[in-house]
C-alpha cells in the first residue's frame, strides 16, 4: 500500500482530480470490474487519504461515472473523425455505427458501466452517444433514404447495435466467427436498411412475404 502524500497545496486540486480518475481508470481495467474502484482502494493507489477523494467526488457512483466519461470523451472525436467528407447520409451512418461498436470492443469495462447498468437518468455518455446517432439519420430522411421521424428511427438502431455489442461483450465463450468486425457489420447493414425499408411501409399494409421477396429482388437486381 502506497505511502499518504503530503496534503496538496491551494490550487493542485485540478491535479489531484486528474491523478485520481487515473487511478481509478487502472483499477477498472485491471481488475475487469466496476467492483474494484472504490474511494478507499483509489486514495490507497494514488497515496492520499480518503477524504481528499471525497473532496472531488462525493460517492463511488460520481468517481465511476467521470472515471468512464473521460475515456468516453473519445467516442465524439472517433465519430467526427470517421464522418468526416463523407457526403453520402447512408455511408455516414454506416461509419458512425462503425465507430461505436469498435469502441465500445476497445472499452468494454467502460462500455458496462455506462451503458448496461440501471441509471436513474441518462448519462452525459449516453446523451452524447445518441445524438450523434440521431445526427446521421436526420440526414438520411432529408436526402429521403428513411421517412419519418429521425429520433424514433435513430433509437430503434441505436438499440440493434447496442444488442450486437453487449452479446459481444458479456458472451465471450459463445462461437462467435473468428471475424467479429463481419458481426458487427452485419448487425449495421441490418439496422440501416431495415429502417429504410421499414419506414417506407405502414405497419397496416405489412406485405406477404412472396410480394416482399418479389419486390427486394427487383429493387436490388442492379446491385448485385
Amino acid at each position: 500500500m502506497a505511502g499518504t502524500r503530503t496534503r496538496y497545496r491551494p490550487g493542485e486540486g485540478d491535479r489531484l482530480r486528474e491523478e485520481v480518475l487515473t487511478a481509478a481508470e487502472a483499477l477498472l481495467v485491471e481488475a475487469g470490474t466496476d467492483e474494484a474502484v472504490t474511494l478507499r482502494a483509489v486514495a490507497a493507489r494514488v497515496g492520499v487519504t480518503t477524504p481528499s477523494v471525497y473532496r472531488h467526488f462525493p460517492s463511488r457512483e460520481a468517481l465511476l461515472s467521470a472515471t468512464c466519461l473521460r475515456v468516453w470523451g473519445e467516442l465524439d472525436r472517433r465519430v467526427r473523425e470517421y464522418i468526416a467528407g463523407v457526403d453520402d447520409p447512408l455511408r455516414a451512418l454506416g461509419r458512425c455505427g462503425r465507430a461505436y461498436a469498435r469502441f465500445a470492443l476497445e472499452h468494454p469495462v467502460q462500455y458496462r458501466v455506462l451503458m448496461m447498468r440501471p441509471s436513474p437518468s441518462p448519462s452525459p455518455g449516453v446523451a452524447a452517444c445518441f445524438r450523434h446517432v440521431v445526427e446521421v439519420t436526420a440526414a438520411c430522411v432529408r436526402a429521403g433514404v428513411m421517412r419519418g421521424d429521425a429520433e424514433s428511427l435513430a433509437l430503434s438502431m441505436w438499440s440493434a447495435l447496442h444488442g450486437c455489442v453487449t452479446l459481444l461483450i458479456t458472451q465471450p465463450d459463445f462461437p462467435w466467427p473468428d471475424d467479429v468486425e463481419t458481426v458487427v457489420d452485419n448487425a449495421i447493414r441490418m439496422a440501416g436498411f431495415g429502417a429504410a425499408l421499414s419506414s417506407r411501409i405502414p405497419r397496416e399494409a405489412t406485405p406477404a412475404s412472396a410480394d416482399l421477396a418479389a419486390g427486394l429482388d427487383s429493387l436490388t437486381t442492379a446491385w448485385t
